[in-house]
């Protein structure tokens, strides 16, 4: 049986947030979720932003009975910064003393909108400290935070030996030519596949969906 799509007013919410991801790649991301939701362990997600593609796994992790994690520090990545190319200013803590993004209270109003609050659990602090305190298997692991080596690395390194075996790992932004993005994301994706530990599921525009068929750290 194939995996039940989002629910309307889910693809209404995540049409309606704040984020880049378009609905092709949200759809694959809903599809990869709801199969690995079934294996019974949270789904992780690094990079939330305003919650844009959490609102997708929220929604399989509800259809399962399971809970979405969402890790970022909402300081905005590299390239949401002040001068860079997506910055939005509107999302900057103008507070007194302040002047940094901040996309917390948006994410939490997109979750709220959407009704998908009880189903998501958002821990604010940065992948890597979070995920050398990490302690459970999960059964999706989504990549889509920092841009550069160092954060897309880390955050592979810290969070793909916690997936279970039939477990996905998604990563987004994944540009084999350097005319169309950065290349962190992709160097990752190779990685992964050189490792023997993961082969490729599908291939949704820049969304590449891999399923852990090796061994477990």
């Amino acid at each position: 049986m194939p995996p039940m799509p989002p629910h309307p007013e889910t693809l209404a919410a995540f049409e309606a947030a704040n984020g880049f991801m378009p609905q092709d790649e949200g759809l694959a991301l809903h599809t990869a979720a709801t199969t690995a939701a079934t294996l019974g362990h949270p789904l992780l997600e690094v990079g939330t932003y305003c919650g844009r593609s959490t609102i997708l796994l929220a929604d399989a992790a509800r259809t399962a009975g399971t809970t979405v994690v969402t890790v970022d520090h909402h300081r905005g990545s590299e390239e949401q910064q002040p001068g860079w190319e997506y910055h939005d200013a509107e999302l900057v803590d103008d507070s007194p003393g302040v002047g940094r993004m901040d996309t917390l209270p948006t994410f939490r109003r997109t979750l709220y909108r959407a009704g998908l609050e009880e189903y998501v659990v958002a821990v604010v602090g940065r992948s890597p400290q979070v995920a050398a305190l990490w302690g459970r298997p999960l059964g999706l692991v989504f990549i889509d935070g920092g841009h550069t080596d160092e954060h897309a690395t880390a955050d592979y390194e810290g969070w793909a030996p916690h997936l279970v075996q039939g477990g996905l790992l998604v990563i987004h932004d994944v540009f084999p030519d350097p005319a169309d993005g950065g290349q962190a994301p992709y160097r990752v994706y190779l990685r992964a596949l050189e490792s023997g530990e993961f082969t490729e599921v599908s291939v949704t525009r820049s969304l590449r969906v891999l399923r852990r068929t090796g061994p477990t750290a």
